[in-house]
């Protein structure tokens, strides 16, 4: 369970994240902290998240006793080689208009994650509210759902017998009947969700964007 008093700030919109890479709850306590966890959650270097994942004591400058929980413990996948990342989440203006309380708080978190042998890293909405975030969230609606099995296997295998396709072009070439591309089309986002076809997420997803067989 979270360990931190949620303040009260119109950013502040609480909720659990449906994930599959989460250790425990994916909890987010700002809507900052909702988009990066659907990021983590779509993202293919990402093996497993945790939020968060410590609580750091630290001294401050008067020698009273301090708390910083970072927000979320990134893991990924063993063959890149990259280190975790121990990463705290917050909006660029919250940032600087309390860079003196913040300062020795995110010192504390960079002299903890050099010891663990992670990277402590500050997210903003620079680096979260991208094209690739308008994707993922499309995408989540159709990520966790359980399509047929035929249907599936229908759609891979002509997107491997074609190589390369759009959405568009793929549902026509299976049937030229319009409802029955339509009723197609959910398992094909889902298929891309999760990363059975393959397209581009950093440009925008539509029905003419190239997309092509995994294997």
């Amino acid at each position: 369970m979270p360990v931190r008093k949620i303040p009260k700030n119109y950013r502040n919109v609480t909720g659990v994240h449906a994930s599959e890479k989460s250790i425990g709850e994916a909890q987010f306590e700002s809507t900052l902290e909702r988009d990066f966890l659907t990021l983590l959650e779509f993202h293919p270097d990402v093996e497993r998240f945790e939020v968060q994942p410590k609580v750091i004591h630290w001294e401050d400058s008067s020698g009273k006793q301090r708390k910083h929980t970072p927000d979320v413990l990134v893991l990924f996948k063993p063959d890149l080689k990259i280190k975790p990342w121990l990463c705290e989440v917050k909006y660029r203006s919250d940032i600087f208009e309390n860079w003196p309380q913040y300062k020795p708080k995110f010192k504390a978190g960079i002299r903890h994650a050099k010891a663990a042998g992670w990277r402590y890293r500050l997210i903003t909405e620079i680096e979260v509210r991208t094209p690739f975030l308008a994707n993922c969230r499309f995408l989540t609606g159709f990520k966790f759902q359980k399509p047929k099995e035929q249907d599936i296997k229908l759609l891979l295998e002509r997107i491997k017998h074609l190589g390369q396709s759009t959405p568009a072009a793929l549902l026509a070439a299976i049937d030229p009947d319009k409802y029955a591309q339509a009723y197609l089309m959910p398992t094909l986002w889902h298929l891309i969700a999760n990363h059975r076809i393959d397209v581009d997420l950093y440009q925008d997803l539509t029905m003419q964007s190239i997309i092509w067989s995994k294997s």
